[in-house]
């Protein structure tokens, strides 16, 4: 799945994406276009099911600290059934 990130109004931009559980949602191919929107790729990571939060971080360029948290996306993992 891809998580397309728009622009920000604000002066905060979009710095990363983290899975609060990566044996289920990998969160891979962070990348930042030049207009200020952010693309990451997110998989499932196993044969089990589960779920995991998805958060985007976002700072503004001039200001010292940490990124904060700007999105959240809850995502649930459901495997295919198995056969025979």
């Amino acid at each position: 799945m891809s998580l397309v990130l728009r622009p920000r109004n604000d002066d905060k931009r979009w710095t990363g994406v983290l899975s609060s559980a990566p044996v289920f949602v990998l969160a891979s191919g962070w990348e930042v276009a030049a207009d200020g929107s952010a693309r990451a790729s997110l998989r499932c990571a196993g044969t089990r099911g589960g779920t995991a939060k998805i958060t985007a971080l976002a700072k503004a360029p001039d200001v010292a600290g940490a990124a904060r948290v700007a999105f959240t996306l809850d995502v649930s993992v459901v495997p295919y059934t198995s056969q025979g």
